[in-house]
């Protein structure tokens, strides 16, 4: 799969991973299912965050040759945005994304997004969990959401008004835009979404907000207050770091 060049792929799905060998396997199994019944060319490629299980084997086993595979390996966790990064990156696609290990989002919503590259001319398309339409099929707790609705809040005062859903692990980007956005891109935590969506406004990309479906997985990686904390100040910096950058 190394020697393809840009644009063999119609798409790029990259998969962030750590520590996923329990539950990345059902995921694997529909994303398998969907690119067998449409006529859409796709690479895959797993980023290994570190995991001190059995994750890329997992994955080498169940992909096995269905879909073009690639497993990059960081040799330390080094981050869910770094991660990524290195993931899109390295994708031949002219579209490129990412999902979350957890499939919360279903990769039949991909569809979605992809038509709104492909047919409607966006730049990006990002999935949405609050857009009228969307549908959550199992919910967080109570006190999650309402966590998460005040980090809403408080990026869109900080850094980007208009998204309101910056931490859906479902984007897609032209593989150009995700290069050029990326370049900038500086946080390597959990806030990287809320980073790079600022970066593709300040750059002039058009976003698209898809409302999609999601199904909580109460084995969330991300801790609530240790990383909430941590988020609020990365979005604090970013505004910070990007004063001066402006428009294609």
């Amino acid at each position: 799969m190394s020697d393809s060049a840009p644009g063999d792929y119609d798409l790029s799905l990259v998969i962030p991973a750590y520590n996923e060998a329990k539950r990345i396997g059902r995921g694997l199994e529909t994303v398998k299912a969907w690119v067998r019944q449409r006529d859409i060319r796709v690479e895959m490629i797993v980023v290994d965050d570190g995991s001190t299980d059995d994750t890329a084997e997992t994955v080498k086993r169940i992909v096995g040759e269905s879909i073009p595979l690639r497993v990059l390996t960081n040799e330390q966790n080094r981050g869910k945005g770094f991660s990524v990064r290195r993931g899109l990156l390295a994708g031949k696609g002219r579209i490129v994304g990412f999902c979350d290990a957890d499939f919360s989002t279903p990769i039949e919503e991909a569809d979605k997004l992809l038509a709104a590259i492909n047919r409607d001319g966006y730049d990006i398309a990002i999935g949405s969990r609050a857009m009228k339409g969307s549908v959550l099929a199992r919910r967080q707790p109570w006190y999650r959401e309402y966590a998460g609705r005040a980090f809403s809040l408080y990026y869109r005062l900080v850094l980007i008004p208009g998204i309101v859903d910056s931490q859906c692990g479902f984007k897609f980007f032209r593989r150009e835009a995700a290069h050029a956005i990326f370049a900038h891109q500086t946080v390597e935590g959990w806030a990287f979404d809320a980073e790079i969506l600022f970066i593709a406004r300040r750059l002039g990309y058009r976003i698209a907000q898809i409302p999609v479906r999601w199904v909580n997985d109460p084995d969330s990686k991300v801790k609530m207050w240790r990383d909430g904390l941590k988020m609020a100040f990365d979005v604090w910096c970013v505004r910070w770091r990007h004063r001066n950058l402006r428009s294609r």
